[in-house]
Order: C-alpha cells, then sequence, then structure tokens
C-alpha cells in the first residue's frame, strides 16, 4: 500500500484499525518504532506498563510478544539504522546498560543466561538490542533468538523489582 498521498493523521488511523503494521511502515520508508513513540502506540501499543527503565537515550521494555518469559528490547529514544550509525558514546553506553539490564533479567526470572543480539537489517530499522533469556531446561545456542514467540502473561510483582533494581521511577 502506497502511504506517499497520506498525512501522518491518516496513516495513525490505518494503523488504529489494523489496515497495516510494522511491515506497511517500514515499505513506505517510515520507522514504526519512531511511529509509534510520536502517535501513541498506535503501532505496536502503549508499552508503559511494560517499561521496566528509561533515561535520556533508551527505553527498556519487556516485549509484548516475547521469546520467552523476561524477553526485554533496549531502543534508542533518537532514530539510528543499526549500530554502525550510533555515536560511540551511545555505543559504549547501551552496552553497559545492556550488561546490567542482563544481570537483573537472569537474577529476577532465574534463568540461567541472557543472550543478547541486535538484527537490524532491511529498509527502514530503528536501532535496539533485544535480551533473551535461556532457561536451564532450554538447548544452548542461536536457535534461542528465533524461538518460537508466546503469548504476554503480566507478572506485576516481577516488573515492580525489575523497575526497583534499575532505579526506574514509573509515573
Amino acid at each position: 500500500m502506497d502511504l506517499s498521498n497520506l498525512t501522518n493523521e491518516e496513516i495513525k488511523e490505518l494503523c488504529l484499525e489494523k489496515k497495516i503494521g510494522a511491515k506497511e511502515l517500514t515499505d513506505n520508508g517510515i520507522c514504526p518504532t519512531c511511529f509509534n513513540r510520536e502517535y501513541d502506540g498506535c503501532v505496536f501499543g502503549d508499552d508503559t506498563d511494560k517499561t521496566i527503565y528509561e533515561d535520556e537515550d533508551f527505553t527498556c521494555f519487556l516485549v509484548g510478544n516475547p521469546r520467552c518469559e523476561g524477553h526485554a528490547v533496549i531502543s534508542t529514544k533518537i532514530h539510528y539504522k543499526d549500530m554502525m550509525e550510533i555515536p560511540d558514546e551511545i555505543a559504549a553506553k547501551i552496552n553497559i546498560l545492556s550488561k546490567h539490564i542482563m544481570n537483573v533479567i537472569r537474577e529476577t526470572y532465574k534463568s540461567e543466561s541472557v543472550y543478547l543480539c541486535t538484527m537490524c537489517d532491511g529498509p527502514m530499522n530503528h536501532f535496539h538490542v533485544q535480551l533473551i533469556p535461556r532457561y536451564s531446561y532450554e538447548k544452548r545456542g542461536s536457535k534461542n533468538f528465533v524461538k518460537e514467540r508466546i503469548e504476554y502473561k503480566e507478572d506485576k510483582e516481577k516488573i515492580k523489582i525489575l523497575r526497583n533494581k534499575l532505579n526506574y521511577k514509573s509515573e
């Protein structure tokens, strides 16, 4: 679907009506992550209830369609296509932050490990890293990056623990 003749408000309405999604935005050169932020969660929904950390550069939230319990994403607030585009100071900061959040997720969810991956490719991406716990009953290896997605189950107690350990105060 060609969106070039539509206003952003019209595109927002199509997203809210589920007539278009991230794929159509991407195909039209629109970053779905940035569009979602700018237009009140119209693409992926409001993730404030899943947010576990935020600062001036990043937002970290539990994934709404996770690969396992505790699956989180750290996303830059400014649009960068991939890691090759981000400034060195942001690259350093996200690596240190990722390590910290990975340890907090591992402790909170009692996972054996937490994998970090970034797979930004295609015509319009927004740099992010995925933090995917691996549990002792799962096989080791890269297949955990693509394991089947599961239904998100809110666990308010674990969200509270994560936020406390990460010093995040939700509004």
